[in-house]
C-alpha cells in the first residue's frame, strides 16, 4: 500500500509556504492607514500668480549693475545683463550674463585679447573665474554664496545660482 501522506506534504508545501509569507507580510504591515489629503479648498477668490523674481535682499548692492564698475560688487541678476568694468591690467572688461533660470546661470568674460565663459544648473552650483593679465581660469560646481577672496593682481567673479530664478554675482578686485 503506497503512503499518500507523503503526497499530500509534497502538494502542500506550495500552499503553506504561501499562506506564511501572507501572514509574515500582514503582521510586518502597518495597520495606519495614510493620512487623507487635505479637503479641496473652499474659496471662491482666484489664486494669485505667484511674482516673477525679484532681486534678493541679501545682496549688498542689490540689482545695481553699476556698482561692480569699479571691479567690487554683490548683485542679484534675474535676467541677461551687461557689466562693464576695468580688468586685471587696466583694460576694459565686459562681462555678459547671457541666461539667468532657476538653479541656472550662463556668462561670459572678455578681457583684452581673452574670453572665458562659466555656466552651472543645478541646486547650489556656480562658477568661478579668476581673470588675471596674462590669462583666466574658471571652475564651476558646488559653491556657496558668500564673497570670494581678492586675489593680487586678478579679477574675481562668482556666479551662484539659486532656486528662486536669480542668481548673485560677487566682482572682487585687489
Amino acid at each position: 500500500m503506497p503512503n499518500h501522506s507523503k503526497k499530500y506534504v509534497v502538494k502542500g508545501w506550495p500552499l503553506a509556504l504561501t499562506t506564511l509569507t501572507i501572514l509574515t507580510l500582514t503582521a510586518c504591515n502597518s495597520s495606519e492607514e495614510p493620512a487623507a489629503a487635505p479637503p479641496p479648498s473652499t474659496h471662491s477668490h482666484p489664486v494669485p500668480e505667484s511674482p516673477s523674481p525679484s532681486p534678493s535682499a541679501s545682496a549688498a548692492d542689490g540689482d545695481d549693475v553699476a556698482a561692480c564698475t569699479d571691479g567690487n560688487c554683490e548683485i542679484t541678476v534675474t535676467k541677461p545683463v551687461t557689466i562693464r568694468l576695468e580688468g586685471p591690467d587696466g583694460s576694459p572688461t565686459t562681462l555678459l550674463v547671457t541666461e539667468v533660470g532657476p538653479n541656472e546661470i550662463e556668462y561670459e568674460v572678455k578681457s583684452g585679447n581673452g574670453q572665458s565663459k562659466g555656466g552651472a544648473s543645478g541646486k547650489g552650483q556656480g562658477c568661478l573665474t579668476v581673470l588675471r593679465a596674462n590669462g583666466s581660469g574658471n571652475s564651476c560646481g558646488p559653491l556657496r554664496d558668500t564673497r570670494p577672496a581678492a586675489q593680487q593682481d586678478a579679477v574675481v567673479i562668482q556666479a551662484t545660482t539659486s532656486a528662486d530664478g536669480t542668481a548673485t554675482l560677487h566682482v572682487v578686485s585687489p
